[in-house]
């Protein structure tokens, strides 16, 4: 046995699950950027909640035989726990935005709050984990965080939007938050990633719905742009993004798992540049930079002790 393979063995720490976490962290930040695109090919054809509805739909459809056949028996009591967590972590955390887009909210300052959910972490992390940031882990969050305010301050306008329009993304943030915590503690954290993805789809869409219903009609647009678009929030943003989100979750920390999402609103600017052919920027580099630093302190650090 060479040396490398012992070194594996005697440290479980060793470079190849270090390299595995990176890697799956760079696939999240890729795939949780591209759901900006599949929203930007389907709202054209379709109002958002009627988006949202057939996004989780068909992706909870798809996953549950999958679900059924596939992995332990899911009892009730932890299908009911995801059933809590996919109306948090996707009703709320997608219904605040779109909410807020659709009264007005500059698409700029959602993607900016959205990249708050470290911070909310943190704010969450004491009254639900019993932990608290460390001051490395603060400081990286800001650094990050200002990073972020770099790189998408150009794309911010407040306009004529009615104030309490703006508490929706934080709302929406702060579910996320807490599904992610909770969801860390539960030990329904335990239920393989497909089982888990597939009781949080379907209870989405059933909020979604509600949403969709009362916009006007819940049936699908018989329109290639709807269809595509929907096809790409399906296999990229849901089954790529949200599998990696909680592949990662699994494995890490929540606060350095929602630190490496300081970087979507950059690599959307670069999908962005890609599909649509919007230029870059030097606010966008300079502002990766700077997240890249804040990332870098907050996943190196080391969590403070549960009290």
């Amino acid at each position: 046995m060479s040396d490398g393979a012992l070194l594996a063995r005697r440290d479980p720490r060793s470079a190849w699950p270090v390299l595995a976490l990176v890697l799956v962290e760079a696939a999240l930040v890729m795939t949780w950027s591209a759901g900006f695109v599949g929203i930007r090919f389907a709202i054209d054809h379709a109002p958002i909640f009627l988006i949202l509805l057939w996004r989780s739909l068909v992706s909870g459809l798809i996953l549950l035989p999958f679900g059924l056949l596939i992995g332990p028996r899911i009892r009730l009591k932890d299908a009911a726990a995801h059933m809590l967590f996919g109306a948090l972590a996707m009703s709320g955390y997608l219904a605040g935005f779109a909410l807020a887009i659709d009264r007005g909210v500059p698409t700029g300052l959602v993607a900016l709050i959205a990249d708050m959910l470290p911070l909310a972490v943190a704010i969450l992390s004491w009254p639900v984990l019993g932990q608290a940031l460390t001051a490395r882990q603060w400081l990286g969050s800001f650094i990050g965080l200002a990073g972020v305010v770099i790189a998408s301050g150009w794309s911010i306008d407040l306009g004529n939007v009615p104030l309490f329009a703006y508490a929706l993304p934080v709302l929406g943030t702060l579910s996320l938050a807490l599904a992610t915590l909770l969801q860390k503690r539960s030990r329904a954290s335990a239920m393989p990633v497909h089982q888990s993805l597939c009781i949080q789809c379907l209870s989405a869409a059933a909020i979604f719905a509600l949403f969709a219903g009362h916009e006007g009609s819940v049936l699908p647009v018989l329109d290639p742009g709807f269809v595509s678009g929907i096809l790409w929030l399906v296999f990229v943003a849901t089954f790529g993004a949200w599998s990696l989100y909680y592949l990662a979750l699994k494995k890490s920390s929540p606060t350095r798992v929602t630190a490496v999402l300081y970087l979507s609103p950059p690599v959307t600017m670069i999908w962005a540049w890609l599909v649509f052919s919007e230029p870059l920027s030097l606010g966008m580099a300079a502002g990766l930079a700077v997240s890249l630093v804040g990332i870098v302190m907050v996943a190196r650090a080391k969590a403070p002790p549960e009290a």
